[in-house]
Parts: C-alpha cells; sequence; structure tokens
C-alpha cells in the first residue's frame, strides 16, 4: 500500500513539477536549449523513477499469492516520526530562509540534523556545518555570482 501511495504523490509531484517548468519564460536570446531544459530533464527523471515504482508494484503482485493478505498494508513505526520530523524541519528550513538569510538559515538547519543524526560530536558537528555554510555561501555569492538571502546579517 505505501509504494501505491509514493507512486501516486510522485506523479502529481511531476505534474506539478512540469506545470512549474512550463511558466519558465524562455528567450530566444542565449542557450540554443533555453531555461527549461534542466528542469524538463528533471521531470522526466521522476516520471522514469515512478514508472519503475510501478514496475516493482506489478511485479510483486505477481509474486503474491491468492491466499494472502496484503503484506504492503501501513504500518506506523517509531522511525517515521524521524521522517516526518526532518521534513517539518526542511519546511521550516524554508518558511525561514528569505527572513533569516542563506547563512543563518542554512547554519541553523544544518546544525539542528547533525545534532540529531551524529549525537555527541558537538565540535565536528559545529565546524562541519560553519565550514559548509562559509564555503557553499562564498561558492554561491563569488565562484557563480548567485544573489543569495541575505536576510537579518548585513553582508
Amino acid at each position: 500500500m505505501t509504494d501505491r501511495i509514493i507512486f501516486v504523490c510522485v506523479l502529481l509531484l511531476a505534474g506539478v513539477y512540469f506545470w512549474g517548468t512550463a511558466q519558465i519564460p524562455s528567450l530566444e536570446l542565449g542557450d540554443p536549449l533555453g531555461p527549461k531544459a534542466f528542469p524538463q530533464m528533471l521531470g522526466v527523471g521522476l516520471l522514469v523513477g515512478a514508472a519503475m515504482l510501478l514496475a516493482e508494484i506489478l511485479r510483486d503482485r505477481k509474486k503474491t499469492k491468492a491466499g494472502e493478505g496484503d503484506s504492503g498494508a501501513l504500518s506506523w513505526e517509531p522511525h517515521h516520526w524521524v521522517v516526518v520530523a526532518v521534513v517539518a524541519w526542511t519546511a521550516l528550513y524554508v518558511v525561514l530562509f528569505e527572513p533569516l538569510g542563506y547563512m543563518l538559515a542554512t547554519l541553523i538547519y544544518l546544525l539542528g540534523l547533525t545534532g540529531y543524526f551524529n549525537r555527541g560530536r558537538h565540535l565536528m558537528n559545529g565546524l562541519s556545518c560553519v565550514l559548509f555554510v562559509a564555503i557553499s555561501y562564498s561558492a554561491f555569492t563569488k565562484l557563480l555570482g548567485v544573489n543569495l538571502a541575505r536576510g537579518i546579517i548585513p553582508f
């Protein structure tokens, strides 16, 4: 049952993604592929992944004997709370990205994740998060010329 839900969600996500890709304006100047090429490739990747999942669902259905119950029945396990918490933490990161800025929002996000998944290694977590934020911010702004959200930090 879970795999069917994931299949439907991936199809819905691909549909919304393709709709969003269609909204990207394309200019006649510049890159011959245009700005839609890479997002469309990602959308095709989503559809390929959905097709692979569907093939697996159909293959498993043939293997299931008629007398057996639904082996894919939904059951809530304790580790599912971790997935829910990570999704909620990521949603909070997205909401706070603009007001706090890239550096601060990303640092808080990564510190929260590494604090949970790499417990007890505070110095290593802190250093790796600070270094990642500093290096990625420099790479995006200096090397690639991308304007990231400044937020409450003045640089």
